[in-house]
């Protein structure tokens, strides 16, 4: 399997490099991303034949159809971390709330959130080809909140790695920016900045893109990498989920093979939804994607005009603080498949340049086909978050976004699978808000603790561990003293 760019190649960089090479060296050529050259396809018969296999044996046959470049001895030590779930038969189940409507759990992993459903297969084996190269990494991670926390529980205490994780101060919930820093790892470093996480998103970008830093680094023979959703290696095992989605619907006699379904995800950075892109092109029966953002609505914008305008727009901080992004990273890679590497470059040079870009509307009637979009506030997320408590089912305020596009954009009457990306202990002050029906200022420790005894909530250890733990990482800067700070972390590690 071979992997390309989607901005066409420089002269430079070479045309086409496999798995290993671009998880490793993830910035290609004008700043674009790598995508696969060409994406399997997997007819009825691969789908029906899971339907009783568990969701490891899924991920490795997925990755099997990639042709990667990983001994499959690595690619199973991998896929064993999801043994390490709730419940390791089955990782994210999907659960049925309504008659039409499921609820995909992606949060029952170490961190409590999506992000550890890629993370925890991909942090294994990106160190695992890193010592047998015998190579040492710096891996950069910028975070609204859960990658952070996922991208260090991976790395942590690896051989051969390093990793700097930049989180905006105050922009984060108390667990995600907890479970940062008060994490051990001798070879971590966490560092909050003074600004939204647009800008630590951009820094981490900068710094990839450039040969200074690069060189910086090999003065102490160390190379770099991500663990952003702009690394491929995020984006193979997102794909996964969306195949076991279809599969769990099946297997609960709720569809039968080859009917479509709605899924519809709470996107700020479309990376979640990108991997669904992917499975419906290799064969799972999609109708439409339904794409949820808050009150930063710029993808559905986007997706309804054609237009990707953040010309004077400020990101604005929400109760669901994971989707507060204006620059979405993997729209990159949906454009590239939609319109080719020439316009893709183009539309994407508009956009850094002045902060816009206009597609035609033959371009925009294309990316409809594909995907719906509407925009929620904090004052709908609560209510329903209210809703769906009185019926017995306890939502964080990301997935409480999914219900309007559930309720707005669905038209035909399809089983839908909305995708819950982070547990209620997440974000339990904006949760017991939304219970309580008030706006009470409540700390994350008495939100937990209300919830979980008044509600019978299931609280994780992981969680309660939080509040008594050392904080190791204190570091808060301003944006333009990030290279700095790492390379004397490097220096000092």
């Amino acid at each position: 399997m071979s992997f390309i760019e989607t901005r066409g190649n420089d002269g430079v960089m070479p045309k086409e490099v496999e798995f290993s090479e671009a998880i490793l060296n993830p910035s290609a050529s004008f700043g674009g991303l790598y995508v696969p050259k060409q994406l399997p396809v997997l007819e009825e018969d691969f789908i029906k034949n899971h339907i009783d296999k568990s969701y490891k044996e899924l991920a490795f046959n997925i990755l099997k159809a990639f042709k990667i470049d990983i001994d499959e001895e690595e690619i199973n030590k991998a896929l064993a971390l999801y043994d390490n779930f709730d419940d390791a038969s089955n990782p994210c189940p999907v659960v049925k709330v309504k008659d039409d409507l499921f609820v995909h759990e992606q949060y029952h992993g170490p961190t409590r959130a999506f992000k550890d459903m890629a993370l925890q297969p991909f942090g294994s084996i990106l160190s695992s080809i890193a010592k047998e190269r015998n190579e040492n990494y710096l891996i950069l991670a910028a975070t609204s909140g859960d990658t952070g926390p996922a991208a260090l529980n991976t790395f942590r205490n690896k051989e051969n790695i390093q990793v700097a994780c930049l989180y905006p101060q105050g922009g984060t919930s108390d667990v995600q920016r907890l479970q940062m820093v008060c994490e051990e790892g001798k070879n971590l470093k966490v560092i909050g900045i003074k600004g939204n996480f647009d800008d630590a998103q951009s820094a981490l970008k900068k710094l990839l893109a450039s040969q200074s830093f690069k060189e910086e680094l090999q003065r102490d023979g160390i190379k770099l990498s991500a663990a952003n959703s702009v690394n491929f290696g995020r984006i193979i095992f997102q794909i996964i989920y969306h195949f076991w989605s279809y599969i769990q619907l099946l297997k609960q006699e709720e569809i039968k093979m080859g009917e479509k379904i709605y899924l519809v995800v709470p996107s700020g950075n479309f990376g979640n939804v990108l991997g669904g892109f992917y499975a419906k092109a290799m064969g799972v029966p999609v109708e439409k994607f339904l794409v949820a953002s808050n009150e930063n609505n710029i993808l559905t914008q986007w997706i309804n005009t054609g237009i990707y305008d953040i010309r004077g727009k400020e990101l604005k901080l929400t109760k669901s603080p994971a989707m507060d992004i204006l620059k979405s990273s993997n729209i990159e890679r949906v454009m590239y498949s939609l319109y080719g590497a020439q316009r893709t470059k183009e539309l994407l040079e508009d956009l850094n340049e002045n902060n816009i870009f206009t597609m035609t509307k033959e371009e925009t009637l294309k990316l409809q086909e594909e995907f719906s979009a509407v925009n929620s506030d904090d004052t709908y997320g609560q209510k329903v978050i209210k809703e769906f408590l009185d019926d017995g089912y306890l939502m964080d305020p990301h997935t409480a976004t999914c219900l309007k596009a559930y309720e707005n954009l669905k038209e035909k009457d399809l089983k839908t699978v909305i995708y819950s990306t982070a547990e209620w202990t997440k974000f339990s002050p904006t949760v017991l808000n939304s219970l309580n029906q008030n706006d009470t200022k409540y700390s994350d420790k008495e939100a937990l603790d209300e919830i979980s005894s008044k509600y019978n909530a299931n609280l994780p250890q992981s969680i309660k561990d939080l509040f008594n733990s050392k904080i190791n990482h204190d570091s808060v800067i301003n944006k333009e003293d990030i290279e700095s700070q790492i390379v004397k972390f490097i220096r000092e590690s």
